[in-house]
């Protein structure tokens, strides 16, 4: 009974906190979860191929979701949209596979900090896809968070670094599905995209992780599953802050990400940041925080 009244008494003083204030908060925890299933990732990396990594990620989270896809029913689990499902899916699987080549081979910082050049892309496959309107000001934008990633990858005389072209290709893919996404939800509801994203990731990457299976002993099973804990607990938290918060308040503290990410890089990896890391990260941050900002009061 008591452990009842202090979850009330808990529950209460929560919902007495600023809207605001609570999405920060879960924004804040979904960054940590991420960036802690990015270590995972890294740590794994010498010995799993991302394919099998990728399929833990898929499965887990399938097993995490099914309460609420058995709930729903094979009705409302049903979909006339099968192949913008798969198009999208495509799309998001490509881009999760570079994500987990660029974590394992690229420092934890620039991985992330590349990432976060995704509403750069976003707002140019907008305008291809679903002709929309930017305005000189988003443009000018996007064009100096470019000037960012090109910073970071630093072209030179020997050529570009496979792995960074690697995270900006995965950035572009992540890009395509989340515009695709908004076509999607017009008709779908977000947990049949779930749905069908999780299933056609189990079923696409089973066959490849079968070839390259390495069988897993102690820890590694516990970081495996956790990859795909982590980053649907992740997930989860950023529905959650927007969906209580507002977008331009409470989407800053995602930057909090990239300081998990070089913190652990440099205690669990001894990665140290560059200055040319730091330079593009700001610029990075800087202009999708303005193209962030203009599409929550659009």
């Amino acid at each position: 009974m008591n452990r009842q009244n202090a979850h009330v008494a808990f529950a209460r003083h929560w919902m007495s906190l600023p809207a605001n204030f609570r999405g920060i908060l879960w924004l804040s925890v979904g960054a940590f979860a991420l960036s802690a299933a990015d270590v995972c990732v890294k740590y794994l990396g010498h010995k799993f191929d991302p394919m099998q990594i990728t399929l833990f990620r898929y499965a887990v989270g399938m097993v995490l979701l099914a309460p609420v896809f058995i709930r729903m029913g094979r009705d409302d689990l049903k979909t006339k949209k099968i192949w913008l499902h798969m198009t999208r899916m495509g799309f998001a699987f490509v881009a999760q596979l570079g994500v987990f080549l660029s974590i394992i081979h690229l420092p934890l910082a620039d991985a992330t900090a590349i990432m976060f050049s995704k509403p750069l892309f976003t707002t140019i496959v907008a305008v291809i896809l679903l002709s929309e309107v930017v305005d000189r000001r988003r443009w000018t934008a996007t064009f100096l968070g470019f000037i960012g990633v090109l910073i970071m990858i630093r072209p030179s005389s020997e050529g570009l670094d496979i792995m960074a072209m690697v995270a900006v290709g995965a950035a572009l893919a992540f890009a395509i599905a989340n515009v695709l996404i908004r076509v999607l939800t017009r008709t779908e509801p977000p947990n049949r995209v779930l749905f069908y994203y999780h299933i056609g990731g189990m079923a696409v990457f089973a066959g490849p992780a079968a070839w390259f299976w390495q069988t897993p002993v102690g820890i590694e099973w516990a970081m495996l599953v956790a990859i795909g804990v982590l980053t649907t607990a992740g997930i989860f938290c950023y529905l959650r802050a927007f969906a209580v918060g507002e977008a331009n308040a409470v989407g800053p503290s995602e930057n909090l990400r990239l300081i998990y990410a070089a913190l652990f890089g440099f205690v669990l990896f001894s990665e140290v940041p560059s200055v040319w890391t730091g330079l593009g990260a700001v610029i990075i941050v800087a202009c999708t925080y303005y193209i962030a900002r203009a599409e929550a009061k659009r």
